[in-house]
C-alpha cells in the first residue's frame, strides 16, 4: 500500500514542480515585457509591430479620453485587488483547501502575470492629452538610465532574499523532491538593511523616470504609487501580526521607501509579499 502510495505520487510532484516553472517563465516573460511598456522602448529595440509590442503610449485609435481613461483605472484596480487580495493569510488559507499548497505561490504568481498581461493588452493611450513633460538630450538620457537602476534594484531586491522562493519554485521544487517545505529565515539583507521594500522603491523609481511623461503615464505611475502605499499597510499588517516584536523593531529602525540616518544593519526578516 504504501508502496503504490509513493508511486502514484510521483507524477503529482513532478506537475507540481512542471507546473511551478510554466509560472516562473509566465511571469519573467510578463515582467520584461513590462519594462518595455513602461519605457516605451520596442521601436529603440527595432520591435515597431504595435499590435504585439506595445508601449504605454501606443495609438490606439478607437477609445476617447474618458473611455481610456475608465479602462485603464479598471485595469489598474482589477490587479491591485488580485495582488494583494490574493496575498493576504486568510485568502490563502481557504485558496488552499482547493489549490495545493506546493503551488499555491506559483499560483498567486501566475494570476498577477495573467492580470499585468491584460493590463498590456487593453492599456489606453490618453490620446489628445497635454504632455507634462518632454526631456531631450542628456536629460533623457538620464531619465532612461534612472528607470533601468530602478527595475534593476527590483531584480536585485528579490535575490537579496530568495528569488526563487519568492515566486513559487522554490516550494514546487521541495514538493518535487519529497521534502516538508522550510520557512525562510528572519533576514534583511543587502538593501533591506537600508529601507523595508526595496523592491516597490524600484518600481517607484522606474514608473516615475521616464523622458516624455504623458498624462496617461502619469495616471499610471500615481496609481500604482498609491497602490504600493496602501499595499504596504497591509504587508506590513501580516508581518507584525505573524513575527510582533522583531518585525515592529525592524520597521522602528528601518524606513519603508527612504533610508533613515544612521538606519541599522543587523539581520531581521525581509517582507515576501
Amino acid at each position: 500500500m504504501g508502496r503504490a502510495t509513493a508511486v502514484s505520487a510521483a507524477p503529482a510532484r513532478a506537475g507540481y514542480l512542471a507546473y511551478g516553472l510554466a509560472c516562473y517563465a509566465l511571469f519573467f516573460a510578463t515582467i520584461l515585457y513590462a519594462i518595455g511598456f513602461v519605457g516605451n522602448f520596442w521601436q529603440v529595440l527595432g520591435l515597431h509591430d504595435e499590435a504585439l509590442f506595445r508601449g504605454m503610449d501606443t495609438q490606439v485609435p478607437d477609445a476617447s479620453v474618458g473611455n481610456a481613461l475608465l479602462i485603464d483605472l479598471l485595469l489598474l484596480g482589477f490587479f491591485a485587488l488580485q495582488h494583494s487580495g490574493m496575498a493576504r493569510p486568510g485568502f490563502k488559507r481557504w485558496w488552499t483547501r482547493t489549490v495545493p499548497a506546493p503551488v499555491e505561490r506559483s499560483t498567486y504568481v501566475l494570476a498577477a502575470s495573467l492580470c499585468l498581461d491584460a493590463l498590456f493588452w487593453q492599456w489606453r493611450p490618453l490620446l489628445g492629452t497635454p504632455t507634462l513633460w518632454q526631456l531631450s538630450g542628456s536629460g533623457a538620457i538620464a531619465a532612461v538610465v534612472i528607470s533601468l537602476v530602478g527595475w534593476l534594484i527590483v531584480f536585485a531586491s528579490t535575490f537579496m532574499i530568495d528569488h526563487f522562493d519568492l515566486f513559487g519554485v522554490r516550494q514546487a521544487w521541495h514538493a518535487f523532491r519529497g521534502q516538508p517545505y522550510p520557512e525562510l529565515p528572519f533576514a534583511t539583507p543587502g538593501l533591506y538593511r537600508a529601507v523595508r521594500h526595496p523592491i516597490y522603491l524600484g518600481f517607484v523609481i522606474a514608473f516615475w523616470s521616464t523622458p516624455t511623461m504623458t498624462l496617461g503615464h502619469f495616471v499610471f505611475a500615481a496609481m500604482t504609487t498609491g497602490y504600493i502605499l496602501v499595499a504596504i499597510q497591509l504587508e506590513e499588517r501580516d508581518l507584525i501580526a505573524r513575527y510582533g516584536e522583531l518585525y515592529q523593531n525592524y520597521r522602528h529602525r528601518v524606513g519603508m521607501l527612504l533610508p533613515r540616518p544612521l538606519s541599522g544593519a543587523r539581520k531581521s526578516q525581509a517582507p515576501q509579499r
